[in-house]
């Protein structure tokens, strides 16, 4: 299995093969409106206006896994990081990251690259950067502000 293959759910609920983003590079993170890293979505924008024009994508996954940090409906969600933080990269409907339940596609890059000392996801915000052919090729805690991670995307663009 590639990550081309991983179907996810959109925000109304439709299936998105990640087919669609092949040839492009792609910044994955699970998001919450209510966490002390929430003010990130700010540079992620950034990033993305940077970058987007020449194959660059992030896909947000809201993730109310950790202590309800994204609580709201998958619109709430949107609505809220479209007006205070006015994201226009695609987003998807909330997902889980660890457990029986997590999405396909958190076990698949959870199995690309591991943290620290584990491969769990340990809170909001983890970051995977995926070059054009696919490959997970780093990971980045949630500490790391997506403003550090643009020397690693400018290098796979």
């Amino acid at each position: 299995m590639n990550i081309y293959q991983i179907a996810v759910e959109d925000v109304q609920g439709k299936a998105v093969v990640l087919e669609k983003y092949k040839g492009k590079v792609l910044l994955i993170v699970n998001t919450a409106t209510q966490c002390v890293f929430t003010p990130q979505y700010e540079s992620l924008q950034k990033i993305y206006q940077d970058y987007k024009d020449r194959g660059f994508e992030i896909l947000d996954f809201p993730c109310n896994q950790f202590l309800n940090q994204a609580p709201g409906t998958e619109e709430e969600i949107k609505k809220f990081c479209s007006q205070k933080y006015f994201t226009t990269f695609d987003r998807f409907a909330k997902t889980f990251v660890n457990g029986p339940d997590e999405n396909l596609l958190y076990t698949y890059l959870k199995k690309s690259k591991k943290g620290l000392f584990s491969s769990k996801i340990k809170w909001n915000f983890t970051k995977f950067l995926v070059d054009r052919e696919g490959k997970v090729v780093k990971r980045f805690s949630p500490s790391v502000k997506p403003t550090k991670i643009a020397k690693y995307i400018e290098k796979l663009l």
